[in-house]
């Protein structure tokens, strides 16, 4: 099994704010964004780059994933940025409104030219309707190496601008575009991170629209306040009783009647092997959860 990540909770923090920047080391978020995109004025652009750069070179976040959102390579700040961010080397580099498999494989390139360090990765943004069309062969850049693609992130603010849709409870306008994404990160092997929830004072609606994205697949959530952390890395890890199950099944293959099995019963369920494959990946993951918070 590949090695798991937890990407429970993704916080984004703007480029242009010191305190922020400084503040994301005490924080419990499995991933810190830095973005020199939305977050950041035209005026500020340069002023972040420099910033963030130089916190995420100088580390002092423990485990914590460091990404850096650079703005996209077509405007005037991407080129700069792309350049800043390999130099500074973090965990990946977040490429904005990717709508082909061509924007990643010029960032590929680029990165190759730059002499970019292995270990970092490429996230991509999914927050256009030419990328929902596209999604699969988007995420099928994940088996060019050149590419380093490793994580889709939606963007569902700028979904619903440019289709014109309602973000509701419940989200059904978007729903099927946050599967059709899904579904592709899935057939080529990457994560992928539901989309912010905008309004910090209902709490009740965070935690379902959470609860809604981990029932749908996702690894966990993108968010702009770090009240929304607590209960976003409760909802995307499994659960004592999950955990407990898992170990149940896991322990119920591994008795020498049943090795050679491919379904069994257990507690008047029918348990197949598929089950216990899903039961090994809830173990792992609550493994690296443990080593994560240490």
């Amino acid at each position: 099994m590949i090695p798991i990540r937890p990407r429970r909770s993704a916080l984004y923090m703007p480029g242009s704010n010191t305190r922020a920047i400084e503040k994301a080391k005490t924080l419990a978020a499995d991933v810190v964004i830095f973005d020199l995109e939305d977050a950041v004025a035209p005026d500020l652009k340069m002023q972040a780059r420099e910033q963030v750069c130089a916190a995420v070179q100088a580390r002092g976040y423990g485990r914590r994933e460091l990404v850096i959102r650079i703005n996209a390579l077509e405007t005037p700040w991407g080129e700069a940025d792309l350049v800043a961010a390999v130099a500074a080397a973090p965990d990946a580099i977040l490429v904005p409104k990717v709508s082909s498999v061509e924007t990643l494989a010029a960032v590929g390139l680029r990165l190759r030219k730059l002499g970019a360090a292995e270990r970092t990765r490429i996230w991509a943004m999914i927050e256009t309707p030419l990328a929902i069309l596209w999604a699969e062969s988007i995420a099928s850049a994940a088996r060019d190496v050149d590419t380093r693609l490793d994580c889709f992130v939606m963007g569902t603010n700028d979904l619903a601008k440019d289709t014109r849709t309602r973000l509701l409870p419940g989200r059904a306008a978007v729903l099927p575009w946050l599967m059709t994404a899904l579904a592709a990160a899935r057939a080529h092997g990457i994560d992928i991170l539901d989309g912010v929830y905008n309004t910090l004072s209902d709490a009740d609606g965070f935690r379902a629209e959470c609860e809604q994205g981990r029932d749908c697949g996702f690894d966990g959530k993108t968010l702009i306040h770090p009240d929304q952390i607590a209960v976003a890395n409760e909802i995307f890890a499994p659960s004592p009783d999950e955990i407990e199950t898992a170990r149940t099944i896991v322990a119920a293959f591994d008795q020498p009647e049943n090795m050679a099995k491919g379904a069994i019963s257990l507690n008047g369920r029918m348990i197949e092997r598929l089950h216990a494959e899903m039961a090994k990946r809830t173990l792992a993951l609550a493994l690296a959860i443990t080593k994560q918070t240490a």
